[in-house]
C-alpha cells in the first residue's frame, strides 16, 4: 500500500496534484481543486476520460462550448478530447475532485 497526506503533494495554481505514476505507480491522476471565487482554468481538453467530484461550492463547466452548472454532490464525465473549463462562480471555495484516467497529466491549452 502506498500513503501520501495531500499537504505533501505538489501544490500548483488552485490544486494539488497526485500524479499516479509517482504515488504507486496506478493508473489514474487526480487534480485536488481549492478554487477561490473567479477562478478556473485555460480553456483545454485531455486525450483521456477526466471525472470530476464536486464537493463544495459552485462552478460553471463549458464542455464543447456548452454552459453547466454544478454544485456539491454532481459527478461530471468530461470524454476524451472535449474542449473544456470550468470558473468557480459561488462566493467560497470551489472544491473537487477531477481524476484523470491516465497515470500523467496530459493537458492541451486552447487560450
Amino acid at each position: 500500500m502506498h500513503i501520501v497526506r495531500q499537504d505533501q503533494l505538489p501544490f500548483v495554481g488552485m490544486s494539488h496534484q497526485f500524479v499516479g505514476a509517482e504515488n504507486g505507480d496506478v493508473a489514474i491522476s487526480a487534480y485536488l481543486v481549492n478554487a477561490p471565487p473567479g477562478r478556473g482554468p485555460r480553456l483545454h481538453r485531455h486525450p483521456y476520460d477526466k471525472v470530476v467530484f464536486v464537493r463544495e461550492g459552485w462552478a460553471r463547466w463549458t464542455v464543447d462550448g456548452k454552459d453547466h452548472q454544478a454544485g456539491p454532490g454532481d459527478i461530471l464525465v468530461v470524454k476524451a478530447g472535449e474542449v473544456h473549463t470550468f470558473i468557480n462562480i459561488g462566493e467560497t471555495a470551489l472544491v473537487q475532485c477531477d481524476v484523470h484516467l491516465s497515470p500523467h497529466f496530459v493537458q492541451e491549452n486552447l487560450e
